[in-house]
């Protein structure tokens, strides 16, 4: 498919053609990158999308755990009641 350029401020863009939108599954924002002189448009990332499923799968293997020992602070001891 062809498209031409057209110009957008100081800018220039392509129009795409709705077929190609929902075929690609584009929303409103998309991330642009250039690789081997092709441009590509994909759907953006969301932020966190992917954390429920990775949290469960840690869960799953036992990973959820704290890295670090607790340790005690000065509010622990002196402020701190249950």
């Amino acid at each position: 498919m062809k498209a031409k350029l057209v110009r957008i401020g100081n800018s220039r863009g392509v129009r795409l053609p709705k077929p190609v939108i929902e075929q690609a599954q584009l929303t409103d924002e998309v991330e642009v990158s250039v690789r081997d002189g092709a441009v590509l448009i994909r759907s953006a990332a969301h932020a966190r999308a992917g954390w429920a499923e990775a949290a469960q799968a840690m869960q799953a293997e036992g990973a959820d755990r704290l890295l670090d020992p607790e340790a005690a602070t000065r509010f622990d001891e002196t402020e701190w009641q249950w």
